[in-house]
């Protein structure tokens, strides 16, 4: 996902959100180092459960919740829970896709990729650190690459057509199906 999110940050580069991003990142580097301890600290299973019930919470909310436009404190927040879902778990993108939901798709789609590639910058850091990298899964990522390629040529002939009131109904699907799918993951 690394190239990807980097492809969509440069493709998109004049509508970032900066400001958000750098709230984000400090509350994502935060949960990154809290998403390594939980997961030394709890089962899998438990946190695939806790994160997959509120992330579809957190969606049903926002369907009933009038626009707003998210300062300081919830870039952050969205930042913490970020690094911990996505260290924890691999799929830390609701968090980020709810409080950017009101937004303009391309600032959306570019601050999003930004924060997603920091990020797993931070993540991947840790996890070497730690000791926790595999490299045979990075021999896997990589036979992915001319399939993501592919997908980025793709996109650049369909990203400008989901806009508005789509794009946002998008957001909330994709929370409600990465929380089910994370709830599905704990009883497995």
């Amino acid at each position: 996902m690394l190239p990807l999110n980097c492809f969509v940050t440069w493709r998109e580069r004049g509508h970032l959100d900066l400001k958000g991003a750098g709230w984000i990142t400090i509350g994502r580097t935060v949960g990154a180092l809290l998403g390594i301890w939980i997961l030394m600290a709890i089962t899998r299973g438990r946190l695939n459960l806790l994160i997959g019930l509120s992330t579809m919470l957190a969606a049903g909310v926002s369907l009933c919740a009038p626009a707003f436009e998210p300062g300081r404190m919830a870039f952050m927040t969205a930042g913490v829970v970020t690094g911990v879902t996505e260290t924890a778990t691999g799929i830390g993108g609701p968090p980020l896709a709810l409080v950017y939901q009101h937004h303009q798709a391309p600032i959306l789609r570019s601050t999003l990729a930004l924060c997603f590639a920091v990020g797993q910058i931070i993540s991947l850091a840790l996890f070497l650190v730690m000791g926790l990298v595999n490299f045979k899964l990075v021999g896997a990522a990589l036979v992915l690459v001319p399939f993501l390629a592919a997908g980025a040529y793709l996109s650049q002939h369909a990203h400008h057509r989901i806009q508005g009131s789509l794009l946002r109904s998008f957001v909330i699907a994709f929370a409600l199906v990465s929380g089910a799918w994370i709830i599905l993951k704990a009883f497995s």
